[in-house]
């Protein structure tokens, strides 16, 4: 098999969340790959998409077959215009517009042995069965990667054969394992202790480590991987290291990732033993019945010429009777099992399967892209073998009658391959949905996508009202496939709402360039929310999500939400009294807390904490300090206006080691050499006379023990990298905020360096005192008369931290400081691109699970929207494409809490109207008393207190002749108050059903 000879460069801004996902070796070969996709209906254009947008070299579409009706409810790439055309053909344009990089072509012939050594890995959807057999034989005999996908209705399988020795070079998505040491043994074994003891829980016995940054025992440090023994205690046990210098300190143990070989059986083989990807017994047996299921579809397909008719009893019945014949289900050696075939499920995917689902597509084309990027990239472990995937859940309810054929029959309508499997009435019902989506980004766009090929909001009293306040940004066009490169830095909401209407003009979308949040509540109110049907939410951060779901159960309005992280991906559904409300995760407020400030200032002990305290010092560095120059003139009018400012050392900081304003390139050099040797030298040197390296504390332990590494300083060598980065980004940095020019040239600064005196310890002083608000009053008033050269001068300019950009040294400040302060500590050092994620709050991301947490949740859309449905219909969902894991679990019920007679959820809610005329204070309590048979003793609108017991009597006599709109304020367009109880006797922890006070 060939690969392209590509010169190419890899856009990593364009690939940036991507690459965290996969790394830039696997993208090279990405970048460089050939591959062949036979199939253009909905499943073929979802796996085209997903290629595409993460930069396959090469791709040619084979698929000669006409367009017809049936493509066009899950084929986002066809139109009406491109009724007769050739799907590939009429697919091609538009895939290449996805991405100027990758070559886009069609092949028009038949499938030869000849073509298929072109290419490392060819697809086939949509095909026969003696097309996937013969195909499969030459395939598996040339070392070519191949895959069979298919969807039927809402069914689908997958089949990946990559040859009988195929190596995965990187077989978990996981970063190598690495933690701090705090001690090494010598002798045999010798013995790790770990400066983090929790460390020693994710190593385990056999896992292959190196070493790097040890100081003493420098012979571990990149010494070929070595095996691990964990023992009891929690140490580890790394070998014999009797010959080796004394261990000194710091340094980092790093798991070395091993690669592993799988062994596929070809396509003919496998289909009579079949290894179907599953995570218990059940699911085994259900994946088998749907081996069965789609060998007879392809049976009757062979015998009649044709699919079975949509919900046909006749047809049905046929296809359980092939699937009998084909004798018991076999396991993977071949061998008859007991386990019955499940008659009943075959029948229903059979009068099911005339169907194409544009969710469905989504799924199967999403784990189908992935796993083509497996096989061209060597990266995370593939199918073994084979992977079947049903939703058949979103049929009526057992009992409930299924849609009758006449229902089902097609009707030369963009939506006939979804009524093959709904019917016509519940397409009706889904064009009358008004659905609010809240994100308009990769998930968001591929909501979108399946929104307007299902139909949703399509009538003429239904719509989607899409809501971002974002812009498109280029690293947003390897996920977000509705964006151009002609969209970046217009609104979100606005492009994505333009390019919906493009893939079907029926839809009604309107975009809204806001976030939701309380500021909104005035927009997105009790008029907005009445003429919503549902919300779906596609945004990125707990909180947001937190807040979308208060208020659909506030307005009582079924949620679905997905959000993805690297190949991980949920998706979930909300339903009012029926389901559970939403939770964010446990650890999901600790995740975006900051460590304590004290920690990552003086005792860093993770990589983290050093990307944390070099992003705080951009920020107060050239930031902080040139807004307050800016916008606090009177800190500068006198030394006592400086000292009541309590900017006086930020503004010592800023001004460093210079007495005047920098006028120079020269000047910035000076200054930022002098910030070196504070924070990495001087500041440490004080540091430790402080805290000397043999102090005790009171209990007798050092106090540089366990996670508190003792720092050293460094000494300055403009020869080193890292030293000369730091002073070349500093120097650019401070020049841009004080708006002179900067330089690039590095050889130039290293001269330069080489004859610059090292800053005058006496100044170093003044600024660590300063720092420690230990500035005495004529060091104040020093500082005061030199500030004055800045106010003189123009503005300067507040530089705000750019994280996607790499060429103006915000990043490369941020990295080399967090180096230089790891080496101080003997901390691993973070790489420029793990500085970028942690600093930027990047989420790794890739299209495929974006794309395949998005068909989910159109799957559980197709329940909402069919109307009441038990609990056990709906499903929560979690994927990880990298380990081959599925899971679709039924949702928990609400929870149901007491007090007293009284039972409720977070769905309900005490409703009580104003009343014409309205109600005093004194007559709502009553009529809740009356209604509840409860005392209120407290009533709360928000943090305002409207009525307590506790009050005086007058007080209370007060508040209880007034109406309750004379005592809150009412926005316009409000319908509800909401009010918050508090009863006699009540714990304190209750929470009680808000009471609606309707206006």
């Amino acid at each position: 098999m060939d690969t392209l000879e590509t010169s190419k460069s890899l856009d990593k801004e364009l690939y940036s969340r991507q690459l965290y996902v996969l790394g830039l070796p696997a993208m090279r070969r990405i970048q460089g790959a050939k591959v062949l996709l036979s199939g253009l209906q909905g499943l073929g254009a979802e796996v085209a998409k997903n290629l595409v947008l993460m930069g396959v070299g090469s791709l040619t579409l084979h698929d000669p077959h006409p367009t017809c009706w049936s493509d066009l409810a899950a084929q986002f790439l066809l139109s009406e215009q491109d009724l007769g055309r050739s799907r590939a053909e009429a697919s091609q344009k538009l895939l290449a517009e996805l991405n100027g990089a990758v070559q886009v072509s069609v092949y028009t012939g038949d499938i030869t042995e000849d073509l298929l050594l072109d290419f490392q890995v060819v697809v086939l959807t949509a095909s026969r069965l003696e097309e996937q057999l013969r195909v499969g034989t030459l395939c598996h005999e040339h070392g070519v990667c191949f895959l069979v996908a298919d969807t039927r209705g809402l069914v689908g399988q997958l089949f990946c054969d990559f040859g009988k020795n195929f190596t995965v070079q990187d077989p978990t998505e996981a970063e190598p394992l690495m933690a701090t040491i705090q001690h090494i043994s010598q002798g045999s074994p010798g013995i790790l202790t770990l400066r983090e003891e929790a460390d020693a829980h994710h190593f385990h016995t056999g896992d292959w480590v190196t070493f790097s940054g040890i100081e003493g025992m420098v012979e571990l440090n990149g010494c070929d991987p070595r095996p691990l023994h964990v023992r009891e205690d929690g140490t580890l046990e790394i070998g014999d290291t009797t010959a080796f210098s004394r261990y000194l300190r710091g340094g980092a143990v790093t798991e070395v990732k091993r690669a592993k070989t799988v062994s596929h059986e070809p396509l003919d083989t496998a289909l009579l033993q079949p290894r179907v990807v599953a995570q218990s017994p059940q699911e085994v047996h259900r994946a088998r019945c749907l081996h069965q299921s789609f060998r007879s579809l392809h049976k009757f397909q062979q015998l009649h010429g044709r699919p079975p008719k949509p919900w046909d009893p006749v047809d049905a019945e046929m296809v359980v009777d092939l699937a009998q014949a084909m004798g018991p289900l076999k396991g993977t050696e071949g061998e008859p099992l007991e386990e019955q075939l499940d008659e009943s499920l075959v029948r229903t995917v059979a009068l099911s399967s005339a169907g194409g689902l544009s969710p469905m597509a989504a799924v199967l084309g999403a784990v189908a892209a992935q796993e083509v990027l497996k096989a061209i990239s060597g990266k995370f472990m593939p199918l073994d073998q084979w992977l079947y995937f049903d939703a058949l859940d979103c049929l009526p309810e057992d009992g409930d009658p299924f849609p009758n054929p006449e229902d089902c029959a097609p009707r030369r309508c963009r939506y006939d391959g979804q009524t093959a499997v709904f019917g016509a009435d519940f397409q009706e019902k889904l064009s009358h949905q008004h659905y609010l989506l809240v994100g308009a980004g990769a998930v968001g766009c591929e909501l979108l996508k399946g929104f307007a090929l299902m139909g949703l909001g399509a009538g003429g009293s239904g719509g989607v009202t899409v809501a971002d306040m974002d812009h498109v940004e280029l690293s947003n066009l390897s996920r977000q496939f509705l964006f151009r490169s002609q969209d970046i830095h217009r609104q979100k909401a606005e492009v994505a709402a333009e390019a919906t209407r493009r893939l079907n003009a029926d839809l009604q979308v309107t975009p809204l360039n806001l976030q939701l949040d309380p500021t909104t509540e005035h927009i997105f109110g009790d008029d907005f929310f009445s003429g919503v049907d549902g919300v779906a939410a596609a945004v990125d951060t707990f909180e947001a999500r937190d807040y979308v779901a208060a208020r659909c159960t506030h307005f009582l309005k079924p949620l679905l939400e997905a959000g993805t992280t690297g190949t991980r991906g949920s998706a979930g559904v909300f339903i009012p009294h029926v389901t559970e409300n939403y939770k964010a995760p446990s650890d999901a407020a600790s995740e975006d807390a900051p460590d304590p400030v004290c920690t990552v200032r003086y005792i860093p002990a993770t990589t983290e904490h050093t990307v944390q305290w070099a992003k705080g010092e951009f920020d107060d560095l050239f930031c902080e300090s040139a807004k307050t120059i800016n916008s606090h003139p009177h800190a500068l009018s006198s030394p006592e206006g400086l000292v009541k400012s309590q900017k006086q050392p930020l503004l010592q900081t800023m001004r460093g080691v210079l007495t005047e304003r920098p006028q120079t390139w020269r000047d910035c050099v000076l200054w930022a050499l002098g910030h070196w040797q504070l924070r990495f030298h001087y500041g440490i040197t004080q540091l430790l006379r402080t805290y000397p390296p043999d102090k005790v504390q009171e209990d007798g332990t050092p106090f540089w023990s366990g996670p508190k590494q003792c720092p050293q300083p460094l000494e300055f060598d403009a020869s080193q990298d890292t030293h000369l980065l730091y002073v070349l980004a500093a120097a650019n940095l401070y020049a841009q905020m004080h708006r002179l020019p900067g330089s690039q040239d590095q050889t130039a600064l290293r001269g330069l360096l080489n004859l610059l005196p090292l800053p005058d310890p006496q100044n170093l002083d003044r600024i660590f005192a300063s720092e420690l608000e230990l500035d005495s009053p004529s060091g104040c008033k020093q500082l005061h008369e030199d500030l004055k050269t800045w106010s003189k001068g123009p503005s300067l300019e507040p530089l705000t931290f750019e994280k996607d950009n790499d060429s103006n040294f915000h990043v490369d400040f941020v990295v080399a400081a967090a180096s230089l302060r790891a080496q101080n500590y003997a901390i691993p050092v973070a790489s420029h691109a793990e500085t970028k994620r942690i600093v930027g709050r990047i989420i790794p991301a890739v299209v495929t699970t974006t794309a395949a947490v998005a068909g989910l949740v159109g799957l559980e859309l197709y329940k909402v929207v069919g109307g009441p449905r038990p609990r056990h219909a709906f499903r929560h969902s979690y994927l990880h494409l990298a380990e081959n894991y599925f899971s679709r679990w039924v949702p928990k019920a609400p929870d149901i809490q007491k007090f007293h007679h009284l039972k409720w959820t977070c769905w309900d809610r005490l409703e009580v109207p104003a009343g014409q005329p309205e109600r005093t204070l004194e007559s709502l309590l009553a009529h809740i008393q009356e209604l509840q048979g409860l005392r209120v003793t407290m009533l709360l609108h928000g943090s305002a207190q409207l009525y307590s017991a506790g009050w005086s009597e007058e007080k209370q006599a007060r508040h209880l002749s007034r109406r309750v709109t004379e005592l809150v304020k009412k926005e316009p367009g409000q319908r509800v108050l909401v009010l918050e109880l508090g009863y006699e006797g009540e714990e304190y922890d209750t929470n009680f059903p808000r009471l609606h006070y309707k206006l």
